[in-house]
């Protein structure tokens, strides 16, 4: 394997949150010597109250399909001065795996990613959490906001009444169904069997809405044996794991995997 090397970090957000969840992570993979790029999705500039203002009328952002996102953020890895590492949350993780098909990252980490077209599961839980996300008998000209009680199931499990609400508060902002339902056709869709650069995954034995099952068999797809593909999963993280005060256990084993990719030893 030739070791990768790249000092810049796309991060990919993922659906229903602001971008501002991965600012733990940017602080800390600045002060390793990191250039970070954090960039939120078409149409989702502005602070969570801002944007949840608009719901359930933002037809800019209705109108977004997930194609749409995943050639945003090509554009942003286009314009740096040399290939990034992409870390992604949620639906970031299916867009890490998309971009790295293209060759378009180094490396890539998919932290409780949603899965490509054609891998599912038929876990409760699951079907629970993304029933009304993707409103499959809902208008499409309208956005989806996450009730706080939807957010409680799916990402926020196992935490106080307190942290849920104030997670909520400042996090949660209206999604489009278009891009919900993009990864269920041809927009999800990954070359299992292509060569691809070396990609972890991350699950949390505690996420209703990515169950780590699912991740594990997105994981199982890929057969390429001459491309690195690792999986690691944490006990007792739910969905919410970017900003759980045990942040730190994610980011430190990807800073020590992206090390062993460029042959550092910790």
């Amino acid at each position: 394997m030739k070791n990768i090397q790249s000092k810049t970090i796309v991060f990919i957000t993922g659906a229903f949150v602001t971008h501002t969840g991965w600012e733990n992570w940017v602080t800390y993979f600045e002060n390793l010597g990191y250039t970070c790029i954090n960039e939120p999705w078409p149409f989702k500039r502005g602070t969570a109250a801002q944007l949840r203002s608009k719901q359930p009328y933002d037809t800019q952002l209705a109108d977004l399909h997930y194609s749409d996102v995943v050639e945003h953020y090509a554009h942003i890895i286009l314009k740096q001065d040399e290939k990034p590492i992409l870390i992604g949350h949620s639906l970031g993780g299916l867009t890490v795996q998309m971009l790295l098909q293209r060759n378009l990252g180094v490396a890539g980490i998919a932290i409780h990613s949603v899965p490509p077209q054609g891998v599912t599961t038929f876990e409760f839980s699951f079907i629970k959490s993304l029933w009304k996300p993707l409103g499959l008998f809902s208008s499409l000209k309208k956005t989806h906001l996450m009730s706080f009680k939807e957010w409680q199931y799916a990402f926020t499990n196992g935490l106080s009444y307190e942290e849920q609400k104030e997670s909520y508060e400042n996090n949660t902002i209206p999604e489009s169904r278009r891009v919900m339902r993009g990864p269920l056709g041809s927009q999800g869709k990954i070359n299992f069997k292509k060569p691809h650069p070396p990609l972890l995954f991350i699950a949390g034995s505690a996420d209703h809405i990515m169950p780590a099952s699912l991740n594990y068999t997105n994981y199982k797809k890929y057969k390429d044996p001459k491309s690195v593909t690792d999986y690691m999963e944490f006990e007792g993280k739910n969905h919410y794991v970017l900003g759980l005060p045990s942040w730190r256990d994610e980011a430190e084993f990807t800073n020590s995997w992206i090390n062993k990719q460029f042959g550092i030893l910790n």
